[in-house]
């Protein structure tokens, strides 16, 4: 028996910095589930290795696969899955781009921890699965919840929901060009910083998604675009009008 996940994008209508803690900084944001763009997990019995295996197509070894990662996590709490897991594999047909701003690997995560949670019957509540996942990525939380739209604050654990009408959004992506994620946070950090005001945090954290693109420019709305593009030169010939920047980056949005 196959079991499948669909495993959606995100993109960050604004993310501001809030402050630093320790080596990580607090962000204020608003994520929004893209519909349109996901990967697709599934658990399937064809595992003649007798141990844990990955099928996909990934930049990276499998000890530093985010999924990886979560199995390791969850086995934890679970023993059993690793019985399992040496029969079953898990295949991943990618479909968002790494490195890209659109927390891909967390969803990953986010997305195998559900599922495992429903075939194994652990019925862990939505709270303990988005610890679980912090472990392995800030963004996990936000996946955890399956929301269509939240606002997202601390490094990534506080994750609430903000009920607004589903926005349609078409995302592009430079082939060329793979953002990292750390390096955009130090230029950031060394260059750019500077923190948003409590006041300006509760503003745009009360105002619907589509009224920020309205008011907002691609600069104002996301502090980490100006770093970016400094470190990645090339980002400026995607910036076109009515376009923003998603996270670190490299991906470019717009509401259609």
């Amino acid at each position: 028996m196959q079991v499948s996940i669909k495993s959606y994008a995100k993109v960050n209508i604004f993310l501001k910095i809030a402050k630093k803690r320790d080596n990580y900084h607090e962000i204020v944001s608003r994520f929004v589930r893209v519909k349109n763009l996901y990967d697709t997990i599934s658990f399937i019995p064809n595992n003649e290795t007798n141990e844990f295996n990955l099928i996909g197509d990934f930049g990276c070894k499998l000890e530093d696969n985010t999924i990886y990662k979560a199995f390791l996590q969850l086995r934890k709490y679970c023993p059993k899955i690793d019985a399992f897991f040496r029969v079953y594999s898990i295949k991943v047909e990618k479909n968002i781009p790494e490195f890209a701003g659109l927390g891909g690997g967390s969803s990953n995560v986010a997305a195998f921890l559900i599922l495992a949670n429903k075939h194994f019957n652990l019925y862990y509540k939505k709270e303990k699965l988005a610890k679980i996942g912090a472990k392995i990525g800030a963004d996990v939380p936000f996946f955890v919840y399956e929301y269509d739209s939240a606002n997202v604050t601390g490094v990534g654990e506080i994750v609430q929901e903000f009920k607004e009408e589903p926005l349609n959004i078409e995302v592009i992506t430079p082939k060329d060009i793979k953002c990292h994620t750390g390096n955009v946070f130090n230029c950031f950090r060394n260059e750019f910083y500077k923190e948003i005001s409590k006041e300006r945090s509760d503003e745009l954290l009360s105002m619907k998604s589509s009224e920020i693109l309205n008011k907002l420019s691609i600069e104002e709305a996301n502090d980490l675009y100006l770093p970016a593009v400094k470190l990645y030169p090339k980002l400026k010939e995607y910036a076109m009008q009515d376009w923003f920047f998603s996270g670190s980056g490299s991906s470019f949005f717009k509401v259609i």
